[in-house]
């Protein structure tokens, strides 16, 4: 579908905020003025506070946020039914990204450990902005991936980390 100028109607008060708090995080920098508008529209934010849930493992998932705000654990449940702090997530974090890209179920619980703000894609704005705007969803969508590769070579020098030491036999 061929892409469209952002509507010249003003933004609403809820999307001048997401807008605002998008403008917080690096990864949104390289975006253009009318871009972060278009974004702002198919996005939201919200506040969690300590203690809350922003997602249970096992459940659902539709969508992914940006971390603007405060700090999150990553709670992964082990073999023995109790759940592991691996990982904490501060202003510039993401979490969530699979479940704009699959329909797997959440792969951990999300608890907010601070008073925290989140901006949220949801899957379906995500479909709506690669549909309408596709150069703006491939750019958010190579942010994303980039992010994702991140976490993942973290995730593998964590795992190398602890797993016993033992010598490699060519």
């Amino acid at each position: 579908m061929k892409e469209t100028v952002a509507p010249e109607q003003p933004l609403t008060e809820n999307e001048e905020k997401t807008r605002d708090l998008m403008l917080t995080l690096p990864l949104f920098d390289a975006f253009k003025s009318d871009e972060l508008d278009i974004l702002a529209r198919h996005m939201n934010f919200a506040e969690i506070m300590r203690g809350e849930h922003l997602f249970i493992e096992g459940d659902k998932g539709d969508f992914m946020c940006f971390v603007v705000r405060g700090l999150l654990d990553v709670l992964k449940k082990s073999n023995i039914g109790d759940y592991r702090v691996i990982a904490r997530l501060g202003k510039g974090n993401t979490i969530g990204e699979m479940s704009i890209i699959d329909k797997s179920p959440r792969s951990a619980t999300v608890i907010a450990r601070q008073p925290s703000v989140v901006i949220i894609l949801t899957k379906k704005g995500f479909d709506i902005l690669t549909e309408l705007y596709p150069a703006l969803g491939v750019t958010l969508l190579k942010k994303i991936m980039r992010l994702l590769s991140l976490n993942m070579r973290l995730t593998t020098i964590k795992l190398a980390e602890n797993f016993p030491t033992q010598a490699y036999d060519s």
